[in-house]
């Protein structure tokens, strides 16, 4: 399914055309039918996160406990199993007695698209480093969801050796959210959802029996408050979850420079935090499928084609950032952030570009990969933090 074709005489690829000037229109129900057909382990990722959000403090949400299937599975905590030289690892049970690796970031991360936990880059860098890697990709976290992630979770470790950040896109993704749904710590998913349950409680606050402050004295401002709110019930019969969401007002170079410094700011963090245990922290700019190539395998053209016609709110936002001339502010951006707090920095998209599984069917959608992308993800992080090979971005 992946092999790659033999060059045509003028150096192209029969499995790397354009995609048909026009293309089938898709119902959602098509659309995401084409999805499951093209990549099946990814309808148990849907069902992974679409069976319910596990809400938590600070962080907000994380994925469910103890969650089985032949694709993904987590631990006691939510976190995804890593296969190692010692067996299964996670957050919730590793073998503290040598020091751990750590591989942070979003749904990459994770390992969104392998067809099992063994085939994610942190189990392939366990197996390559012959060391416990342990996988705390957070699905939809932003830069900061991350870094408090480990905080919440920092009192479990005894020595740490690498530090991997292998993220960026959900931050820049989720900056795209409208000004509205701002606030002064960020941007982040679930904007929109926090806000409006939040604002439902209170509402609830107005309608208590026994209340405090100016609604003890009847004062005029609660009669319209109940008034007001009983006209917004009145017309807003409707499901919140089918918002409609995207960045049409949110200006793009703003974007990516709030992007940046979050990112940048959340670096700064977490050489605090690792301070302690004298840790090797790395960033990985991740990948985004049009800025590592301009050719696409067939099936990576039709996995594209089919999303576009069922996206979620996440996607709606995403859409606008294929595009390549965003790669180099945004990794220029994150770069020079580094380089003032002598943080490595490495572009796994310019990584990418010259790899020789590049023109494989390696995308399952415009941020994930199946198992052979992942596979040479960590191929790539092992020779970029290994102290005796280097590579150049």
């Amino acid at each position: 399914m992946n092999a790659a074709s033999t060059p045509n005489a003028y150096g192209a690829r029969a499995d790397l055309k354009d995609p048909p000037a026009i293309r089938a229109a898709l119902t959602h129900k098509e659309a995401v039918a084409e999805v499951y057909r093209l990549t099946p382990q990814l309808r148990e990722y849907d069902e992974f996160m679409y069976l319910g959000v596990r809400w938590l403090p600070y962080t907000m949400f994380f994925h469910l406990r103890n969650y089985r299937s032949d694709v993904i599975n987590t631990d006691e905590l939510g976190f995804r199993f890593t296969d190692s030289h010692r067996g299964r690892a996670s957050m919730a049970d590793f073998p503290d007695d040598v020091p751990v690796n750590l591989l942070i970031g979003g749904s990459t991360a994770l390992g969104t698209g392998t067809t099992c936990d063994s085939a994610t880059t942190a189990s392939k860098l366990a197996k390559l480093t012959g060391e416990i890697w342990l996988n705390l990709g957070g699905r939809g976290y932003n830069a900061t969801q991350e870094l408090i992630l480990f905080l919440m979770h920092q009192h479990r470790f005894k020595e740490i050796k690498n530090v991997v950040l292998l993220s960026g896109a959900n931050t820049l993704t989720l900056e795209g959210l409208p000004d509205e749904l701002a606030c002064e710590h960020g941007r982040y998913y679930y904007s929109y959802e926090f806000n409006h349950y939040m604002e439902a409680y209170n509402d609830d606050i107005k309608r208590r029996r026994n209340s405090y402050g100016s609604k003890v004295d009847g004062s005029g401002k609660w009669l319209f408050a109940r008034a007001s709110e009983h006209l917004k019930k009145a017309f807003n019969d409707v499901n919140h979850s089918e918002k409609v969401i995207n960045d049409g007002a949110v200006d793009i170079n703003e974007r990516v420079e709030r992007a940046a410094w979050v990112t940048s700011n959340a670096l700064r963090q977490w050489q605090l935090l690792l301070a302690p245990y004298g840790a090797r922290l790395s960033y990985f700019l991740q990948p985004i499928s049009r800025w590592t190539k301009d050719k696409f395998h067939g099936d990576e053209e039709d996995m594209f084609h089919a999303i576009d016609y069922c996206p979620n709110n996440f996607w709606r936002l995403f859409g606008n950032l294929c595009a390549s001339e965003l790669h180099a502010p945004y990794a220029n951006g994150i770069a020079a952030g580094c380089a003032d707090i002598g943080v490595p920095f490495w572009d796994m998209n310019a990584l990418l570009r010259t790899s020789p599984v590049i023109h494989n069917n390696i995308y399952v959608d415009h941020l994930h990969f199946n198992d052979e992308g992942y596979g040479e993800m960590a191929r790539l992080i092992h020779q970029a933090v290994s102290p005796t090979q280097e590579l150049a971005v």
